[in-house]
C-alpha cells in the first residue's frame, strides 16, 4: 500500500474525532450556538487533515468485568488521595518530603504504559514527569513520600495499577509473558490416570 493510501486511511479513521473537537470548541466558547458549532467543525476538520494522529494497533482483549474493577479502584484511589492531599494542605506544621521515583514496569507496550501513566497522574499527589518507552520505566513525582507510604510502597502501588491495566486489556499470552497468569500447562494441573 502506498504512502498516500495509508495517510488517507489514517485520516478517514479519525473523522469521528471531528464532532468531539467541535464539542470541545463549543465548551471553550461557553455556548452552544450555530456559529460555534460550525466553527468547531471547521477547526476539527483542519486539525484532522493537517495533523492526523498515528493509528494505535490494539491486539489485546478487553475484559468488561476487569474494566469495571479497574475504574472502581481508580475512583477509590482518587477519593482517598484527594482526602490525603487536602489533609496535607491544612497540616501547617508538616513539610512535605517530595521525591521523583523510578518505577520499572513489567510491560513496554505503548498503550498499557500510557494508561498507567495517565491513571497515575490523574490521582492527586502523584504526577508522571517522564516515561522511558524502551526500558518501560515511569518516573513519578510524589508530593509527600511519607504520606504515600515510602518509596517501595509507591513502586508497589504503581506496579499493582499496571497489573490491573494489563489484566483488563492484555492478551492471555502477554499476561503469561509478564508473569501475571499461570502458564496454560500449569493451570491445567497434573495429568491423571497414572502413578505420580
Amino acid at each position: 500500500m502506498s504512502g498516500f493510501h495509508r495517510r488517507r486511511r489514517a485520516v478517514v479513521a479519525q473523522w469521528p474525532a471531528v464532532p468531539a473537537l467541535a464539542l470541545l470548541w463549543m465548551l471553550l466558547w461557553g455556548g452552544f450556538t450555530w456559529a460555534n458549532l460550525l466553527g468547531g467543525l471547521a477547526i476539527g476538520t483542519v486539525v484532522v487533515l493537517a495533523m492526523p494522529m498515528p493509528s494505535i494497533d490494539f491486539h489485546g482483549t478487553v475484559r468488561p468485568w476487569r474494566l469495571v474493577l479497574l475504574l472502581a479502584r481508580f475512583h477509590w484511589d482518587l477519593v482517598r488521595a484527594s482526602v490525603q492531599v487536602a489533609t496535607l494542605a491544612f497540616d501547617l506544621g508538616h513539610t512535605p518530603r517530595g521525591a521523583i521515583i523510578g518505577v520499572q514496569l513489567r510491560s513496554t507496550n505503548d498503550l498499557s504504559m500510557t494508561l498507567v501513566a495517565e491513571l497515575s497522574s490523574l490521582v492527586p499527589g502523584s504526577l508522571v514527569v517522564e516515561a522511558h518507552r524502551l526500558t518501560g520505566t515511569l518516573y513519578l513525582h510524589v508530593l509527600d513520600v511519607d504520606h504515600a507510604g515510602g518509596l517501595d510502597r509507591v513502586r508497589a502501588d504503581t506496579r499493582a495499577l499496571e497489573a490491573r491495566v494489563l489484566r483488563t486489556i492484555a492478551t492471555t499470552t502477554d499476561l503469561e509473558a509478564v508473569g501475571l497468569r499461570e502458564p496454560r500447562s500449569a493451570a491445567a494441573g497434573p495429568a491423571t490416570g497414572g502413578p505420580t
